[in-house]
């Protein structure tokens, strides 16, 4: 008797779905190593730097006794007793420079007069560097967190308020132009065409300042604090704790990240017309 060999063959759909399903972790895999490995590098120079004797270990230690101090102050709380107090003195005055400079550069941008009227004193302070203003703050308003946040505010307010003025000036004409053509009244023109296209400059704005206002407090922590993460770092180099101060160094580099990383999703949700458009 004669058998029939039968080939069994997988439907095409089938296979297309199992091989996608392979290049799928393939690929976030090649993008998780694209993104970290050239921190990983820095990892590993910073480990080896000064255990083969390049640097001395008092002035830096190895990534690896950093972490180890890291680990000792976040497991006895006092990491997070410093972060929360620089947390709350950033986020107070970030917030304070967002509620004032927003409307205040949107009225600017859209009438001229006030425009020409405050342009000279804009002009004049924003080449002022907030830090050179610390020991003025700390004359005025003491030591205390009054100063702080005041001063946070100050160096928050020029990038939010000059990015927001930018992005209500260099709206497209045309856009203003089809929006008068078709009857719109000078509210529902701000409201539907100037503010959503200044959205994405403002923003512009407000991660320069969400960074600016955590570099600002580290500086003024330095001065007449008794908790924060500057005041954590300045504590540890008079001591000579390298160690916890490279941890106090680190722990302001994540927060500078997550917080930049925050602002980034909270403006995708709000110009996500613009990202439709350009999909």
């Amino acid at each position: 008797m004669a058998t029939a060999e039968k080939s069994v063959s997988l439907p095409i759909g089938s296979a297309q779905r199992r091989s996608s399903a392979i290049a799928a972790p393939l690929g976030i895999i090649g993008k998780v190593l694209k993104r970290t490995i050239a921190i990983l590098a820095l990892a590993a120079i910073w480990e080896m730097v000064p255990r083969v004797g390049l640097v001395e270990t008092a002035f830096l230690p190895p990534l690896s006794e950093v972490l180890q101090a890291w680990w000792g102050l976040l497991t006895s709380g006092e990491l997070w007793t410093h972060t929360e107090s620089s947390l709350i003195r950033s986020l107070a005055g970030f917030g304070i420079a967002i509620a004032a400079a927003i409307p205040l550069g949107l009225l600017i941008g859209w009438y001229k007069g006030l425009s020409e009227l405050l342009t000279p004193v804009l002009e004049l302070f924003r080449n002022t560097a907030a830090l050179a203003l610390l020991p003025v703050f700390t004359l005025i308003l003491g030591i205390g967190e009054t100063s702080k946040i005041t001063l946070i505010v100050y160096a928050c307010s020029w990038p939010i308020l000059l990015n927001t003025i930018s992005g209500v000036k260099n709206v497209d004409p045309l856009l203003i132009k089809s929006a008068k053509s078709m009857g719109l009244s000078p509210v529902k023109l701000f409201i539907k065409v100037i503010l959503p296209a200044a959205v994405p400059t403002i923003f512009t704005g407000v991660r320069l300042a969400g960074a600016g206002s955590i570099l600002v407090l580290i500086a003024a922590e330095m001065v007449g604090a008794k908790a924060g993460l500057g005041y954590l770092i300045n504590y540890a180099q008079f001591n000579f704790q390298a160690p916890e101060m490279y941890a106090g160094i680190i722990s302001i580099s994540l927060i500078g990240l997550l917080f930049n990383q925050g602002l980034v999703t909270l403006e995708k949700r709000f110009t996500a017309w613009k990202q439709t458009q350009s999909e």
